[in-house]
């Protein structure tokens, strides 16, 4: 049975571009989008796509936008276009919109912890704002660290000194920094220090793609203007939560930088943990970016410490073949986490996140157990219990178990309409100057102490890694957990996406 939900969209058709609404807010005038770790995989595979579809919709103008490369290596402007050119939409038939917004991009090479590269940069950014007749600070620059955490220091540094608006004229400076950010609360801690110092709060993006993502950008929608969910989303009706990450593959050749972060620091701490606030928020005062972002620190505030005994740990059968990774590695590839949020909503609902890589399936989502029916005289129990599902990836869906189901899958509901990457959405958001989804300092603050004494446990040996064997769902142990959490599963039920 099909069935449809108030959800906020997003999307756009073909022949059409976002919401007229979203043109009116994007400030006019010149843009400088730098990419600092222009050569690298992430801005090869993400921010460059993601900012050639932002051009191609039109919200990056020609007569105004310049994109700059900057990196170590010593390449041309054309050596960059080629490398980036494969992977944009089009790409490879070399379209008119490819060559186009290649042209927009021009690559400056130097060091990340030296002055001469970023006063040529600000050379080069400085020259097309004058092509553009734009006063000294009027302009605007974007500059995008897609780079390690760990030369986020240095390089803030020379962007301060060396390639920032001169003047408060009505033009800003913004940088977005990505994941990690910090191995637990002290370098978490250091890093927001040593940025801090050098730019105010509002200057600064933390970016967390999983909060670009549709289904995960609607989740307030869903939540506050539907009053359908409104007296049933507590610990009265609610058994159990899963936020659940899944991947069918292994690390592919990055067991080396996988092991110094782990299943936890790469997914849970930040990607579920956000999701987790959007689910167990409170209704904020408004849509404003900071009155929703005091919600969800209140949330992770009111997080109780993680017990021993509510953890399941996980390495993959044949993880450490790979030689970069240590033969006596701890480093788990799954875990499953309990958390509990002390507060009145949720006292006794266990909140379950699990990640995982080389799993027997690839998915994303929000699973949201309710209790059994009270004196139930149909005897339902084969049936198993209510369930609401938010599907974020692949195949996004909204679907609810009920006797029958209710299934709004986007692909069948929304045939021809485009899903912006989370990418480009969070682009988008930082030259608006909307901070709502992104990850604010205290934010990550409260993020990190729920997690660090876990990780340290960890770290110290004191938790070990279970085997599993690939493509499996994972350890055992992790089964008896979630059942020991209150989950109550329908064996022999499988939601299997529409056809068209």
């Amino acid at each position: 049975m099909a069935g449809e939900w108030h959800c906020e969209k997003r999307t756009l058709s073909k022949n059409e571009s976002f919401p007229r609404e979203n043109e009116n807010m994007i400030e006019t005038g010149c843009l400088s989008i730098i990419v600092l770790g222009a050569s690298g995989d992430l801005a090869k595979k993400k921010t460059f796509p993601a900012l050639f579809n932002l051009y191609r919709q039109g919200f990056l103008q020609s007569n105004e936008v310049h994109i700059f490369g900057y990196a170590r290596t010593n390449i041309s402007d054309e050596e960059l276009r080629d490398r980036i050119r494969g992977y944009l939409p089009g790409g490879k038939e070399r379209t008119e919109d490819v060559s186009n917004f290649l042209q927009l991009i021009k690559y400056v090479s130097g060091s990340y912890d030296a002055p001469e590269g970023f006063q040529a940069l600000d050379k080069a950014i400085s020259g097309h704002e004058l092509s553009k007749n734009s006063m000294d600070g009027t302009s605007r620059r974007l500059f995008y660290l897609a780079l390690p955490p760990s030369v986020y220091p240095p390089v803030c540094k020379m962007i301060k000194n060396y390639a920032m608006n001169k003047y408060d004229l009505g033009g800003w400076t913004r940088i977005v920094v990505e994941k990690p950010f910090g191995k637990d609360l002290a370098s978490a801690e250091q890093l927001s220090s040593q940025i801090g110092e050098l730019f105010e709060e509002p200057q600064i993006y933390r970016i967390d793609h999983y909060l670009g993502k549709e289904l995960v950008q609607n989740l307030l929608v869903l939540r506050f203007a539907n009053r359908f969910f409104l007296p049933l989303w507590n610990r009265d009706n609610i058994a159990n939560v899963q936020i659940v990450f899944r991947e069918d593959f292994g690390t592919e050749g990055r067991g080396g930088y996988f092991d110094q972060y782990g299943i936890i620091r790469d997914i849970i701490q930040n990607h579920l943990l956000q999701v987790l606030c959007l689910v167990a928020m409170e209704k904020p005062v408004s849509m404003k970016p900071e009155h929703i972002r005091d919600e969800k620190v209140k949330v992770l505030q009111s997080v109780v410490p993680i017990k021993d005994d509510e953890v399941v740990l996980g390495q993959y059968e044949g993880y450490k073949d790979d030689p970069t990774v240590p033969d006596n590695s701890n480093t788990p590839t799954f875990a499953s986490v309990i958390l509990h949020i002390h507060n009145e909503r949720w006292e006794g609902v266990p909140f379950i996140l699990k990640a995982g890589k080389a799993l027997i399936s690839r998915k994303a989502e929000i699973r949201v157990q309710f209790k059994d029916v009270p004196g139930d005289i149909f005897k339902c129990q084969k049936q198993g219990r209510n369930e609401f599902v938010i599907r974020l990836q692949p195949s996004e869906a909204i679907y609810m178990k009920l006797t029958s189901e209710l299934d709004l899958s986007y692909n069948q509901r929304y045939q021809g309409v485009v899903i912006p990457e989370a990418y480009e959405r969070l682009i988008l958001d930082t030259i608006k100057g909307d901070q709502q989804h992104f990850v604010r300092r205290d934010e990550l603050k409260a993020a990190w102490e729920i997690f660090t004494p876990l990780l340290h446990r960890i770290d110290d040996g004191e938790i070990k890694s279970l085997p599993y064997k690939p493509r499996s769902r994972g350890p055992a142990e992790a089964d008896v957990l979630l059942e020991k959490a209150g989950y109550v599963q329908t064996h022999g039920y499988i939601w299997i996406p529409p056809t068209l």
